[in-house]
């Protein structure tokens, strides 16, 4: 599918255009063999609430950021190797429509689509360029896959005791484990998850019991005594960006694709 395009003026063109709208704020994305498959806007959903990012879609990567000026500035570039994503459909539910799980050993999320028409492109071209990439590296795909946070605006009471309702004072803290929102006692225990971070991250207490159970490294994998103040890898990095106007237009695919599943 890709081929064609790794030595083309037009690819190396796209490329530098992409680095440019990210400035500074991004890593540099050209390298020998990448080739620029697709671009365009999906609604990510956030932490609190949906918000429109710009997609970029790689043979080797997936790159998104936040919009700044539509075409033409990006900040947080966030980069996900394709060999650890999975996919996975949504269901039409109300106004939650053509909506896909992007599924990473780090961070999972929802995204989605103006129409049903693009959000099958982007699964079709998504799911190619995965299985080009494991059958040239003789990889295989990940299995370990972080759980997607449930919304805020989904959990008025702690979802694990129950009886906490959450206030300006009373504050939701997600399970990093399960991704279930949860009270301050409730998600009090720390536990170490390497996919994530190099750091204990903050678990529901039913996980820590259940990661406790299974680990065989000793105290090293979680901490007893971490504070309840603590809230490492609590905030989705994505929240409290602001967008600057979106212009409304059809993602672009530089290629063909067979036909591949979208589920």
């Amino acid at each position: 599918m890709v081929d064609r395009l790794v030595n083309s003026e037009a690819n190396a063109r796209r490329i530098g255009l992409v680095e440019g709208c990210f400035g500074s704020a991004g890593q540099p994305l050209t390298v020998p063999g990448r080739v620029l498959v697709g671009e365009g806007v999906l609604t990510k959903a956030c932490r609190k609430k949906l918000k429109p990012r710009q997609f970029f879609l790689f043979n080797d990567l997936l790159v998104y950021g936040s919009i700044i000026i539509n075409k033409k500035k990006y900040n947080t570039q966030h980069i996900i190797p394709l060999e650890e994503v999975k996919l996975k459909s949504l269901e039409d539910d109300g106004q939650f429509k053509n909506g896909w799980l992007i599924c990473t050993r780090g961070k999972s999320f929802a995204v989605y689509a103006a129409t049903a028409t693009e959000k099958q492109e982007w699964m079709a071209h998504i799911n190619k360029c995965m299985e080009d990439l494991l059958k040239k590296s003789g990889k295989k795909a990940s299995d370990d896959h972080a759980a997607v946070w449930v919304p805020d605006s989904e959990a008025n009471t702690c979802m694990h005791c129950k009886k906490v309702q959450f206030t300006l004072v009373n504050r939701r803290h997600h399970c990093r484990k399960c991704g279930v929102v949860c009270c301050n006692t409730c998600s009090s225990k720390r536990f170490l998850l390497p996919a994530q971070s190099s750091k204990p991250l903050r678990v529901c207490m039913s996980c820590y019991d259940e990661l406790a159970m299974q680990s065989t490294g000793g105290n090293s994998s979680f901490d007893k005594d971490a504070k309840a103040t603590d809230s490492s890898g609590e905030e989705d990095s994505d929240d409290e960006e602001a967008n600057g106007n979106i212009e409304a237009k059809q993602s672009s695919f530089y290629g063909s694709v067979e036909q591949a599943s979208t589920s």
